[in-house]
């Protein structure tokens, strides 16, 4: 569960900056995720829970915010937005 590690680099994040800007406490965790993380926010938000334990961010919520999936598109040479892996690019119709 790669959900676990996730949580627990979050956790690492917010302890390091609670010691470079002198807080004790987050009540408010956004965590932007793209649509092609392979993210369970499910099993994100229990692991969040269990690791946040003991920390600052003990009994902060989990804002998750969902973004939306981007490509790179080999054959126009564009940056897109994907609601599928395996779509064509929106802007030339390619499939690299």
């Amino acid at each position: 569960m790669h959900e676990m590690s996730l949580a627990e680099g979050i956790r690492e994040v917010i302890e390091d900056q609670a010691r470079r800007h002198d807080f004790s406490k987050v009540r408010v965790v956004r965590l932007e995720i793209g649509r092609f993380a392979g993210v369970e926010k499910r099993a994100l938000e229990f692991c969040f829970d269990v690791v946040m334990r003991g920390g600052p961010a003990e009994g902060a919520v989990l804002e998750m915010i969902d973004l939306p999936g981007r490509a790179f598109c080999y054959d126009c040479g564009e940056s897109v937005v994907l609601n599928d892996r395996l779509d064509p690019c929106p802007n030339c119709g390619g499939s690299n």
